[in-house]
């Protein structure tokens, strides 16, 4: 993915709590505590830690994840992605290397999905110190 294709940016230096809602692309490095609502793409680089719900079209994920994720279409886990929770996606792609901890569910119809129950969400700082290296 080109820099040129990315919408918005969140640097390693980035601490941010609250709501994000975006369209295109979002790319994510730093820390980040709340809910994510997209119908495009969202980007956790290496460096980035997340706690919180997402609901994506795409999720790439090469950082730590904790909470909550519905993904419309396709969610790609790489090598050093670390993910601790509840997933309910159409499509994955995971590498050899990457973490998950927690429920998976995969469907077709991912618009109106089902309760995921009570899934596992590591307090921040036990997150932010258990992220790969």
């Amino acid at each position: 993915m080109a820099k040129e294709d990315i919408s918005a940016f969140l640097g390693e230096s980035t601490i941010y709590q609250g709501k994000l809602n975006f369209s295109g692309t979002v790319r994510i490095d730093g820390k980040f505590t709340g809910e994510i609502h997209s119908d495009g793409t969202l980007v956790l680089g290496k460096e980035a830690k997340v706690q919180g719900k997402v609901n994506v079209n795409q999720l790439v994920l090469t950082g730590f994840l904790s909470g909550e994720a519905i993904v419309k279409e396709k969610t790609t886990m790489h090598k050093t992605a670390m993910f601790l929770g509840n997933l309910m996606t159409k499509a994955m792609v995971m590498e050899e290397g990457a973490v998950l901890q927690g429920t998976i569910t995969m469907r077709e119809d991912i618009e109106k999905p089902a309760d995921m129950g009570e899934g596992y969400s590591a307090p921040v700082e036990e997150a932010f110190s258990t992220t790969p290296q």
